[in-house]
Parts: structure tokens; C-alpha cells; sequence
């Protein structure tokens, strides 16, 4: 479903199927609508409906100034390391030394895996514990799942067009390979970064037991968020200007409402309970992560510029300032990977 919708879609509307396979991706085909202030007025409503009844409980937390009682354990040798690197990195990713021009387009690697050992120096300087140190098997899995897994976003984007990468040009083996390197730095990154943030007193106690949400009609509320999500992935290269959204949304619509309809534990199930922990957690790693991933590529040689229909406005960085919501649903995507791949590693009984 995943790969195969927006192809379909395509093939239905008539659309020439090899501009959607081309390798490198260089061709822009889509012309995307010009800036609305309707729409835009719109989404903002949307997004600040959804969003901010979520940061009430944050605020007022720190207003309370819960104390973390947790220990503090030492900040580990490679965490340092990890500082240093990524400073010296970004130096050079913002710089143009002539002496560094031949590995100037490939500061984004050694940036982001800077990033994840300074993440998991602080999980381990607050509780002792980290993916790196204390689930070595997985953390390594998830580099070449991360990989796979924003390839996928990169054949997506083929219908869409939001983004597209300018500064050096290679052949398609070349491409493939230097692009799925940093590529792999994805999950690793956000799933540290929500070990990091799950670990902050406001999470442990305002969302917790925070608003249990659940459904009188389970089964048929899967079976229409998976219509409709099948829908709208096949739809996003017919009407790329009004179903981009859906982009970030429909993957994980469809791979949770698969799991509900088969019955399997998924990571929207706890929210039934009301723990909602995991979802801010992860949204709110994606979207600290994002705040990176923009500023790093603001001024770096090989980057990527946006264009998203309606809204694209009121730019930080390189990214309008409504497309940093995309961040959010996209965590809960690493958080559905990331499950997946623990429970392939540690296979249990994976019934509610």
C-alpha cells in the first residue's frame, strides 16, 4: 500500500510514469500554488487547535517547577567527543576553506552522528542508561532501518516535490550511495532524542495519565482512518497542492490501523488509557531534531530548499514557519519504525 498507492494514483490520472522513477531525482515537474492567506489562516487554526491544548499542561508544570529527583551520573568521555566533533563540523559545514573543498558536501554525516552520542551522553548523565551503551544490537539496527525508512519519504516527495536538493550533482550509484549515509542518521537521532525528552519531569507527570481517547466503534474507526489514509496516498501525485499534508499523516495511519484491525499492540494504544508519554515525546523529539536539520542546512554547500503550496511563508531557516508542523506526525512515524524494529529484534506476544 505504501509504495504502491501513489503509483497507482498516477497511473489512473494518466501521468507519465518514468518522471516519478527518475534517479537522481533533479526534474521539477510540479507547480505548486502561490501563497494564500486563507489557507494559511486555516492551517494555523488547524495546527494551533491540535497543538495547544497539548502545551497547557506543559506550562503549567513548569510553572509548578517540578523538581527531577533522578541521578546524576558523570557526562561520558564520548560524549565529549561528541561536542567537540559536531563543533568542529558545523564550523566546517558553514565555512569554505579551499583546503576542505573536496569533502565540503558531506559535513551532514559527521554533524548528526556528533549529535547522536552528545544525545545519549545526556540519557546517560541522567539515569545511567542509553541506547548506545545499554541496547548496542538495536541502536545499530537502526541505522540502516533509517535508511530505508527516509528513502521511502524521498520516493513520496517524487509526488509532491516539497523539497529538492541543489549544490552537487553525481551518478546514480554515486548519489545513492553518499545520500543513504546521511540518510541513516534519522531514527537514531529522533529515538535518542525521545529517550532524552521521556526522561524530563513534565512528561512523567502531565501526561501520564493525561486524556484517555478512545472509540465506542474500534474496528470501524480503523477501517475508515485506513480508507480514508489509502486514499489520500493515492491522491497526493493527482493533487499534490491540497493532499501534501497527508504525506507525513497516511504511512502512519495505515501502518496503525493494520495493527489495530489485526489486533496487535501499536504505539497509538496507550493513549486509550491516557498515557500519552510516547506521542509527545516522539513528536516533540522530531520537532527539536527539525530545528537542527534546518539550521545545519541553512548555510551548508549541499542542502535542500522547500516549496509547500499555500503556506510558504514567514521562512526559519530554509523551512516556512507552518511546515515545521510536518515534524510532529513524522515523530510518531520514527516511534512506529523504532517499535517495529524492537519487536523484530525481541519478538513477544504482540496481542492488546
Amino acid at each position: 500500500m505504501l509504495l504502491g498507492l501513489p503509483m497507482l494514483g498516477i497511473i489512473l490520472a494518466g501521468y507519465p510514469v518514468l518522471r516519478y522513477l527518475e534517479f537522481p531525482p533533479e526534474t521539477l515537474y510540479v507547480s505548486h500554488a502561490p501563497f494564500s492567506w486563507v489557507a494559511f489562516t486555516a492551517y494555523t487554526l488547524f495546527i494551533t487547535a491540535v497543538v495547544l491544548p497539548l502545551f497547557i499542561p506543559v506550562i503549567r508544570s513548569i510553572r509548578r517547577s517540578i523538581p527531577d529527583s533522578a541521578t546524576v551520573f558523570p557526562f561520558p568521555w564520548w560524549g565529549r567527543l561528541g561536542v567537540i566533533t559536531g563543533m568542529l563540523f558545523w564550523i566546517l559545514a558553514w565555512t569554505r576553506f579551499p583546503w576542505f573543498a573536496g569533502l565540503q558536501p558531506h559535513t551532514f554525516t559527521p554533524l548528526w552522528l556528533s549529535y547522536i552520542l552528545v544525545i545519549n551522553a545526556l540519557c546517560y548523565r541522567r539515569s545511567g542508561r542509553c541506547m548506545l551503551i545499554n541496547r548496542s544490537r538495536y541502536f545499530l539496527l537502526l541505522f540502516p532501518a533509517s535508511a530505508a525508512f527516509w528513502w521511502f519519504f524521498e520516493y513520496l516527495n517524487r509526488f509532491v516535490q516539497n523539497w529538492h536538493y541543489t549544490g552537487v550533482h553525481y551518478g546514480t550509484v554515486k548519489y545513492f550511495c553518499l545520500a543513504t549515509l546521511p540518510f541513516s542518521t534519522v531514527l537514531p537521532a529522533v529515538l535518542g532524542t525521545r529517550e532524552w525528552i521521556a526522561g524530563f519531569p513534565w512528561i512523567k507527570q502531565e501526561f501520564k495519565h493525561f486524556l484517555p481517547l478512545g472509540f465506542s466503534h474500534p474496528k470501524l474507526a480503523a477501517w475508515t482512518a485506513l480508507g480514508i489514509s489509502a486514499c489520500g496516498l493515492t491522491g497526493i501525485g493527482i493533487w499534490p497542492d491540497y493532499l501534501f499534508p497527508l504525506l507525513w499523516v497516511s504511512p502512519l495511519m495505515i501502518i496503525v490501523s493494520l495493527q489495530a484491525l489485526m489486533r496487535e499492540r501499536h504505539v497509538l494504544s496507550v493513549i486509550f488509557k491516557g498515557d500519552w508519554r510516547g506521542v509527545i515525546s516522539s513528536a516533540a523529539a522530531a520537532l527539536f531534531c527539525g530545528l537542527f536539520w534546518e539550521m545545519w542546512n541553512y548555510y551548508s554547500l549541499a542542502k535542500w530548499h522547500y516549496s509547500v503550496p499555500f503556506v510558504h511563508r514567514f521562512q526559519i531557516f530554509e523551512m516556512p514557519l507552518l511546515g515545521f508542523a510536518g515534524y510532529l506526525p513524522f515523530g510518531l512515524e520514527c516511534l512506529v519504525i523504532g517499535d517495529l524494529l524492537s519487536r523484530l529484534q525481541n519478538p513477544v506476544d504482540k496481542s492488546k
